[in-house]
């Protein structure tokens, strides 16, 4: 598949995150604030006229069957009722388990794609309500646009937060999404707020107490990072964020950081890039 083109599945981050309560099916109401990062995974996706669905990738622990670059492949090819099927190849960069959105994005760039690619001419929001099939981080990275999220993550205002430099450090350590949501210390009564009153200094992460009583590891990165400029988890993985005005600020402070934290400096993105390659391609 040499020579093929190596479509982007961007990573994002949740500017905050609040839980304000949990639903009869289980799931939570949240509002959060989604930003696209310049760091991203690479997926060569060739279409083929036999139905098969190959992933070329090796993900320790994860079964290729349940890769959620097949599912989203299978969901897409029934709901299109195509008999084409795909070879997909996976450049993995982004950490999984960090919250940043590695796992999803891959899914929605291969539904984008693929929709494209087989000519199906399904629109945003029915590759969006296929996406949250899959995952609710799914449809923000169908949706191609940074937004103001609330429902469980899929009912979007578009937003066009600041688009600043971030330093992200991500601790050795893989969060359980599930084993925090489902933690009875959890909190899930944050009063609700309109888009237009966004203030990150006024929002937090309700899922972070949580997540560092269980993992001390990303307890330790955001005391050290908390130290450079206001701190926090994104989504309920282990990667910690902070904002800074220039790229000079931000590594300058990563060159100081300690290199278990595995620290990365990337630009906030209000528009994804996978979006952008596609209409660069014209495809």
């Amino acid at each position: 598949m040499n020579n093929d083109i190596r479509y982007l599945a961007p990573a994002k981050l949740n500017l905050f995150l609040h839980i304000n309560g949990r639903r009869d099916d289980g799931y939570h109401e949240l509002q959060t604030l989604f930003q696209f990062i310049d760091l991203a995974d690479e997926l060569t996706i060739l279409p083929t006229k036999e139905p098969q669905i190959e992933l070329r990738a090796v993900l320790a622990g994860v079964n290729s069957e349940d890769n959620l670059i097949v599912r989203a492949a299978k969901l897409l090819q029934a709901h299109g009722q195509t008999k084409q099927g795909a070879i997909i190849e996976l450049n993995k960069r982004l950490p999984m388990g960090a919250g940043i959105g590695g796992g999803s994005s891959d899914a929605a760039t291969t539904l984008v794609v693929l929709n494209r690619l087989w000519q199906l001419h399904l629109t945003t929001t029915e590759l969006a309500t296929l996406g949250c099939a899959l995952g609710a981080d799914v449809p923000i990275f169908t949706h191609g646009h940074a937004a103001f999220a609330e429902g469980i993550g899929e009912q979007f205002t578009p937003a066009e937060p600041e688009c600043c430099w971030y330093v992200l450090l991500t601790p050795p350590v893989s969060v359980s999404t599930a084993r925090i949501f489902a933690s009875p210390d959890l909190p899930r009564n944050t009063p609700k707020f309109a888009p237009a009153q966004y203030n990150f200094k006024k929002t937090r992460n309700d899922c972070q107490t949580i997540v560092t009583q269980h993992y001390p590891e990303v307890a330790q990165a955001l005391d050290w990072l908390v130290e450079y400029a206001p701190a926090r988890m994104t989504g309920t993985g282990s990667c910690v964020f902070a904002p800074f005005t220039t790229e000079r600020q931000a590594r300058t402070v990563a060159m100081r950081c300690p290199p278990e934290f595995a620290p990365l400096v990337c630009r906030g993105l209000n528009q994804s890039p996978l979006h952008e390659q596609i209409a660069r391609l014209g495809i």
